[in-house]
């Protein structure tokens, strides 16, 4: 690396190594934390890449959040988040996830304050040198201990994933797919692109974004209203038919008593 490029890379924030950690007291990491940088600069991140970019990485945002919800599971999720590991420079993924970690929100995840690193991190990539995503940040996660790392090429629409094959290894192995789809063991889901869209699989349920589950929502509850009303239709009239044999039965009774009465005036003659 260049003089002037390695003394970039050092003026970057970085966290204390390990070492460095363990020598400080409580009070001394409470101060380190608070003080590194909740932010990154422009000179650290790749140029904003617009909706596409943006829409792909929110979709899977909301799709894995209402999902994880559901299951009741604490589960931290975030885009963009500085994260923090031991004496390394600051990095901002696109998503990451993080199991059994509170969901609370934060300005940043500094792997030595939280006791434990990313679970599973995702690119989404649409346009200018895919080196960074592709060949760098491979390299970079793997050697951190990340278990999972998914790209997202929205612009060639496809899918590309990595597993460390064991807790211990610092080398990625490609995870292929099967039917089109792959597995996520870290989030016990499996991705697929389908018609222009990242989409995630539990078994058979497609897991919807909050747009979509909002219109499944009002169609569920324009079908719910319909039957409301067929079946209000339906008392209304089962309703006006008890009157109209009320009534009948009210004329049947007075013409009876009419012949009851007009037979007891024959029977005195």
């Amino acid at each position: 690396m260049a003089r002037d490029e390695q003394g970039r890379e050092d003026a970057f924030p970085r966290a204390p190594s390990r070492e460095e950690w363990a020598r400080m007291s409580q009070e001394e990491r409470a101060r380190v934390v608070e003080a590194l940088p909740g932010e990154v600069t422009w000179d650290e991140m790749a140029m904003p890449e617009g909706d596409l970019h943006s829409q792909a990485k929110m979709g899977a945002l909301q799709a894995l959040k209402g999902y994880f919800s559901r299951q009741r599971r604490r589960v931290y999720l975030g885009t963009e988040l500085p994260v923090y590991y031991p004496g390394e420079r600051r990095f901002a993924p696109d998503l990451v996830a993080v199991l059994d970690a509170e969901s609370h929100p934060r300005q940043k995840w500094v792997v030595s304050h939280e006791g434990k690193g990313l679970d599973w991190v995702m690119e989404v990539h649409v346009g200018g040198d895919r080196k960074k995503d592709a060949e760098f940040n491979v390299q970079r996660y793997a050697r951190l201990g990340i278990p999972e790392y998914f790209i997202y090429d929205r612009a060639r629409q496809r899918l590309e994933a990595y597993r460390l094959p064991s807790p211990e290894a610092r080398e990625y192995v490609p995870i292929a797919a099967t039917q089109g789809r792959y597995t996520s063991e870290v989030l016990g889901l499996e991705l697929q692109v389908q018609e222009g869209r990242l989409r995630f699989w539990a078994g058979h349920a497609m897991l919807l974004e909050y747009e979509e589950f909002i219109d499944q929502m009002e169609t569920l509850v324009a079908g719910l209203q319909r039957r409301v009303d067929e079946e209000a239709r339906q008392l209304e009239e089962a309703e006006r038919r008890l009157a109209d044999e009320a009534r009948l039965r009210e004329e049947l009774e007075r013409r009876l008593a009419e012949s009851q009465a007009e037979l007891e005036r024959l029977r005195r003659r």
